[in-house]
């Protein structure tokens, strides 16, 4: 039996789920209207994209009468629903990309400036902050089952402080999920997301931090200790090393769908290890974690935190993974951290 296939595993995973969700700005009376009507989690992806379809089917037609801002929020709402479709071990993964392109039709018309990145083994979406010249950049990395359209109200809180945001995929990773893994060592990831940038004149290269989440967090020490273009960085939920024998099914059957098979994903969480890897964080880091955020097997991010020369760790008790379910007691001061550290000014 699969994680899929046990029942329990239903009521559960809708709760746990809801707050990830809702903090990404999926509507939480809709959310719970969806999941209210399942019965199985085998469901999950059919119901989300159903639901995508229909945002999607409301942006068209906002879009033909000429209600272009109701037609752009329609596409982000349909790109959110067609993302969570994705974050279940299911082999139904047609709403990798019909996110990423509802994303898209939605910036177009809610933020024209945005930019499509593509460096090959990683796209990401480059959105610059209005009537700022050369702005600082921050690198948004996601994680384990997440992508850059889970994250864009993150990337909107740094945009509001000036900052400009490259949101990423890597292997493995939203758009690119279906026909690529994920790899362990994510730092080249970064550096290649970063040299697509590196000579445009209409960003301040030599200012770029990352904001990294959940898994996103390992693979974002791995990036702070390997590039020195990497001036400041904060990481929410992320391990420092991983116990293949006693992670959850979610977990491993995840993994397993992303990395190909059970072999290939038991040697990717092998890698999992973040020994020796504070130490070389020279840059300012704050490492946030959720009081409640405990799944066997991962090590959160406290001793990476407390080894990391400037390090500073941040405990939400009562947060949750991703502390989704308390955001505004850590965004903003990660946004400001960001902002100062990179502009030298307090926002």
């Amino acid at each position: 039996m699969t994680f899929l296939d046990d029942p329990p595993a239903l009521p559960g995973f809708i709760a746990s789920a809801r707050s990830r969700a809702v903090s990404a700005g999926v509507d939480a009376s809709e959310y719970d209207a969806v999941t209210a009507g399942l019965t199985a989690l085998r469901d999950w992806p059919a119901a989300f994209r159903r639901t995508g379809r229909e945002h999607l089917e409301a942006g068209e037609r906002a879009e033909s009468e000429g209600r272009l801002v109701s037609a752009g929020e329609a596409y982000r709402d349909a790109a959110l629903w067609f993302h969570f479709a994705t974050t279940i071990p299911h082999p139904d993964r047609n709403g990798h990309g019909e996110s990423a392109d509802a994303m898209r039709r939605a910036l177009t018309l809610l933020d024209p400036t945005w930019e499509r990145v593509d460096a090959g083994e990683v796209v990401g979406t480059l959105r610059r902050p209005a009537g700022v010249r050369r702005p600082p950049l921050v690198v948004v990395i996601p994680g384990m089952d997440s992508g850059k359209e889970e994250f864009v109200s993150i990337a909107d809180a740094l945009l509001r402080r000036g900052l400009a945001t490259l949101a990423i995929d890597g292997p493995g990773q939203g758009e690119l999920a279906p026909g690529t893994a994920p790899r362990p060592d994510y730092d080249k990831v970064t550096s290649a997301a970063i040299d697509a940038i590196a000579d445009r004149d209409d960003l301040d290269t030599g200012r770029i931090g990352a904001i990294a989440l959940s898994l996103g967090g390992f693979y974002g020490a791995l990036s702070l200790a390997a590039e020195p273009r990497l001036r400041s960085g904060v990481l929410v939920s992320g391990p420092t090393r991983l116990d293949w024998d006693t992670l959850p099914p979610f977990v491993t059957e995840t993994l397993t769908l992303r990395a190909g098979d059970a072999d290939a994903a038991r040697e990717f969480a092998r890698r999992i290890d973040a020994t020796g890897v504070p130490e070389r964080i020279e840059q300012p880091l704050l490492v946030v974690d959720g009081g409640r955020d405990v799944i066997p097997g991962a090590t959160n991010g406290e001793d990476l935190a407390r080894h990391a020369p400037r390090g500073e760790y941040l405990l939400i008790p009562e947060g949750d993974h991703l502390v989704a379910n308390a955001r505004w007691t850590w965004l903003g001061l990660a946004a400001d951290r960001l902002a100062r550290h990179l502009t030298g000014s307090d926002q």
